[in-house]
């Protein structure tokens, strides 16, 4: 028999991956705009990258030449 009973049934209400408050429809998943924010600044500062030991591709041909 499961230990917790009474949680049977329900679903965990999503929490903010910033700072852990519930979230809030408008923001989902977020709690607020301004968390959302954060987020988004940590995307296009490159804090959410998977390392690799791969150097960059050479750099392409200029346009206009094949």
């Amino acid at each position: 028999m499961p230990a917790d009973v009474s949680n049977a049934g329900k679903a965990a209400k999503p929490r903010c991956p910033i700072c852990g408050k519930p979230a809030v429809a408008a923001h989902i998943p977020f709690c607020s705009t301004k968390c959302a924010d954060i987020d988004l600044n940590r995307w296009l500062g490159g804090e959410y990258r998977i390392p690799t030991d791969e150097r960059p591709d050479a750099a392409p041909p200029p346009e206009g030449e094949d």
